[in-house]
């Protein structure tokens, strides 16, 4: 049986494929360690190593837009939400630890006559 789930962050969407397996993760079409920097790999693992569950599933991910970090955010949500639908009795754990809430901030529009979204141009009285 293979779970499909999909999972968002800042800009980036994962498609998450999970089977019972060996342990196997697959990120588009690419190795985990070719993929991602070291530094992610905690964030995409941890759901996971939460239930006790490392090296026992084949995970497929499909993942495009925004960068390291929204990608490997979105991965991991998805990977939380499959893991519910394989088995409800995760969900506690997972939900305790904050990985079945979505993360909803997005980067703010930058407006006209300013620096940035916020910052503005230096005010010169004179």
């Amino acid at each position: 049986m293979i779970y499909h789930t999909i999972g968002r962050r800042k800009r980036s969407i994962a498609r998450v494929y999970l089977k019972p397996g060996n342990g196997l993760i697959t990120i588009n079409h690419k190795n985990l360690d070719k993929y991602f920097p070291k530094y992610v790999h905690h964030k995409i693992l941890y759901p996971i190593k939460i239930i006790d569950k490392l090296n026992q599933f084949d995970i497929n991910i499909k993942v495009l837009g925004g960068g390291f970090n929204g990608q490997a955010e979105s991965i991991s949500l998805a990977i939380s939400r499959s893991l519910c639908k394989l088995n409800l009795d995760y969900r506690k754990k997972l939900k305790s630890e904050g990985l079945l809430t979505r993360n909803s901030k997005e980067v703010e529009r930058k407006k006209f006559g300013q620096k940035k979204a916020r910052k503005k141009y230096q005010f010169s009285k004179r």
